[in-house]
């Protein structure tokens, strides 16, 4: 006989919170997890301890156990391998995905190229002033080579749109070379959203000689700063380029913009 509504509504209730205790219970656990690691000085490839190992440990069943792993697996942290040797592997998380789990986190979030630019201008001359101190021959050449993919006009859109992407791209290898990751991380994903940013696309497709004109401008007289390991003019020339690159995309949106309305 089907149950009334108000005692299935009860037990839903109970499977709910039961259900929520397991996973806050799992959530500490894999943080118990994570200070281990961190204790134990434990590095991408090494091993957790096996499965009824950790339980003991840990105090825990063998249900929350392995949520607890799902959770690190999730984060990126681990890596289980099933069979002969198996087991829970540290890993590091590729930056790809690191790149791709917090792009998803703004997927519907209102952001602008005023949002990423208003950062940009203010990272980029610092991670500028700090890749000045450590930069080698051999990385400011490829920063030049970068340059040789836009240092010419453009025939077409499609390579209107590639010599932008390009130009987008010298600024993440540079990025590379910074010795401070936070601040690499940061001005590699503003970039990343940068090429990501639907307005963007449409601005990259579109004529743009002032754009690439004045990018270029700007980062030949940053490669002259990091040969002469001037960290002060590094610091200058990157914040004139973001700010001159800020004003001339908001143009470009508001150009867009105007259109739209009129159309």
């Amino acid at each position: 006989m089907k149950q009334p509504a108000i005692i299935r509504d009860k037990e839903n209730s109970n499977a709910a919170l039961k259900a929520g205790r397991n996973r806050n219970r799992a959530q500490k656990v894999s943080e118990v997890i994570k200070d281990w690691i961190l204790e134990l000085r434990l590095f991408p490839g090494d091993r957790l301890p096996q499965e009824p190992e950790l339980i003991a440990k840990l105090g825990v069943s063998k249900g929350t156990l392995r949520e607890s792993l799902k959770i690190l697996e999730t984060q990126g942290l681990i890596k289980t391998r099933t069979g002969p040797g198996g087991g829970a592997f540290i890993s590091e998380m590729e930056k790809g995905l690191a790149n791709s789990l917090l792009a998803t986190h703004f997927f519907f979030k209102d952001v602008s190229i005023s949002d990423i630019y208003e950062l940009r201008i203010i990272m980029e001359p610092q991670l500028a002033r700090n890749v000045c101190g450590y930069i080698n021959e051999t990385q400011i050449e490829i920063l030049r080579e970068k340059m040789t993919y836009y240092n010419y006009p453009p025939v077409s859109i499609v390579e209107e749109q590639s010599q932008r992407e390009k130009e987008l791209e010298f600024h993440e290898i540079m990025a590379g070379f910074c010795q401070n990751e936070l601040l690499r991380f940061n001005c590699q994903f503003l970039v990343q959203l940068l090429k990501e940013l639907i307005i963007c696309k449409k601005i990259y497709q579109k004529p743009n000689p002032e754009l690439r004109e004045k990018g270029l401008t700007y980062q030949e007289q940053l490669l002259t700063a990091f040969t002469n390991k001037d960290s002060e003019t590094a610091h200058l020339v990157l914040q004139a380029h973001m700010l001159e690159a800020k004003s001339l995309m908001l143009a470009q949106e508001a150009h867009f913009k105007r259109g739209f309305l009129k159309g």
